[in-house]
This record gives C-alpha cells, sequence and structure tokens, in this order.
C-alpha cells in the first residue's frame, strides 16, 4: 500500500527547519512526509536573518502561502494530511474549509476571525507587527526578548538561545495582517473533512483559551473536529523536549480515522 502524504506547514517567523524532528519521525510510520517552504523562506535561518529586510518577504501574504501548499497537496494526490503550526495552522485550517485534504492538524494555531493583533495572547507582539512605528512595507524580524517571552518560554535559557539562533527567521507583516481579515475566512458551518486542533496551556502567543474558543466556533455547527490542549507546553511545542507526546497524539489521531 502506497504512503499516506502528509505535508506539514511551518509559521511565521519559522522555516521547514522547525520540522526537522518531525518529518522522519512520521516517515518511520508509514508516511511520506514533506515540508514545504513558504515562497521565499527557502533558504537557512542564516541567511534569511542576513537578508533582512528582504522586499521579497515584505510582499508575500497569506494567499501567496495558501498557494504554495495547496499546489504541494494537489501534486501529492486527495489522500493527503495537511499538519500547521501557527499561522500554518490556519492555512490547514483553510484546506481542509475547502475539502482538498483528506484530514487537518492545526496545532498551536493563530487565531481566526480578525482578532489576530487584539486577542490578549498576543499583544506583545502586536506593536511589533502593527503598532505606531512599525513600518508595513517592511518584514519583522523578531528580537531575542520578543521570542524569549512569547516563543520560548518554557525553554531553559540556554535552549532559548539555541532554539533563537536555529529557527528564527523575520516574518512578513502582511502574511499576519492577513490573517485579520477575509483571507483567513472560515465557513465554520460547513461539511469538512476531519480536523484536530491543539493547543499548549502555557503558550504564550495563542493561549489555550483562545484556541478553545476557536474550537468552538466549529463544534456549534457540528463539524469534525476534536481538540486537545497539553500541559507544560509553548508556542514552539514543535521543536521543544517532549514534541514527541504531542507527534504521537497526532499520529494516535491520524490513525483513528483509516477505514
Amino acid at each position: 500500500m502506497a504512503s499516506t502524504p502528509i505535508v506539514f506547514v511551518h509559521g511565521l517567523f519559522m522555516t521547514p527547519l522547525c520540522w526537522e524532528n518531525w518529518l522522519p519521525w512520521f516517515a518511520e510510520r508509514g508516511y511520506h512526509a514533506v515540508a514545504p517552504a513558504w515562497p521565499g523562506c527557502d533558504r537557512p535561518p542564516a541567511e534569511l536573518r542576513a537578508a533582512h529586510p528582504d522586499p521579497a518577504l515584505a510582499r508575500l501574504t497569506l494567499a501567496d502561502v495558501i498557494v504554495r501548499v495547496e499546489t504541494e497537496v494537489q501534486a501529492l494526490g486527495g489522500r493527503t494530511v495537511v499538519v500547521g503550526h501557527g499561522i500554518g495552522g490556519v492555512v490547514a485550517q483553510i484546506l481542509v474549509n475547502r475539502g482538498v485534504v483528506s484530514a487537518g492538524v492545526a496545532i498551536h494555531s493563530a487565531s481566526l476571525g480578525g482578532d489576530f493583533p487584539a486577542k490578549r495572547p498576543v499583544r506583545p507582539l502586536a506593536p511589533g507587527l502593527f503598532g505606531r512605528g512599525a513600518d508595513p512595507s517592511a518584514p519583522k524580524a523578531l528580537n531575542f526578548e520578543e521570542f524569549r517571552s512569547v516563543f520560548g518560554n518554557v525553554l531553559s535559557p540556554e535552549a532559548q538561545r539555541a532554539a533563537f539562533d536555529r529557527y528564527v527567521v523575520p516574518g512578513s507583516r502582511r502574511v499576519a495582517g492577513d490573517v485579520r481579515g477575509a483571507a483567513a475566512e472560515i465557513d465554520f458551518a460547513k461539511a469538512h473533512p476531519p480536523l484536530l486542533m491543539t493547543a499548549g496551556v502555557r503558550d504564550q502567543a495563542v493561549t489555550a483559551r483562545v484556541a478553545f474558543d476557536d474550537f468552538s466556533r466549529y463544534r456549534q455547527h457540528g463539524a469534525i473536529t476534536d481538540f486537545r490542549a497539553f500541559d507544560e507546553r509553548g508556542h514552539m511545542v514543535v521543536v521543544e523536549p517532549g514534541w514527541e507526546e504531542v507527534a504521537d497524539f497526532v499520529a494516535d489521531w491520524l490513525s483513528r480515522l483509516k477505514p
């Protein structure tokens, strides 16, 4: 039997390198695992940081990211599963809503429905992304303090620095802004393939409460959606120590969908 294709989608300020543990882990379990880069994010993090501010990254939109991922999905065939983290989780939900994948997983997904910069969990980043003095024509480069407090808060100081140096890259303000508007609209009442949403109790970028609120918008309409919040997990869950627990849960959930 052919391997089930699974597409991993990174989020803002990341590259496909964040899935470096997940790709072989799922391959060993019989999946054909791939992690396409967002347009312009296909170089090593050090090169992307050195290129800041990159005009091409400044022009990147959420629609561009969705097209890139959907093209990969279509090339792999109709049985493809999509797994996204952060804004990658938004992409996963959109593709599930469109019915172009067989199932989706949104890990610590950015919040939908126009509230991205206003909800309490993202306030630490909102001024740098959208506030006074923020240049909408330039990408946003996270500083270490922003990363440490919002993304890497459950990591040790040594691990925070290592993760920042290894994974973090500038991100498109346009993509972040698009999550607030029509480009990220979801029809919560629409029948769709199975969707799993996960959250972290210690996530400071998207709290478990916000993630559960988004899940509840599906549940109100009886859509096929599951939810799980993990204790002691922050937003960098895909690279934090213990990432295997989350990967195990995702794999088990997917296995229960198979006929």
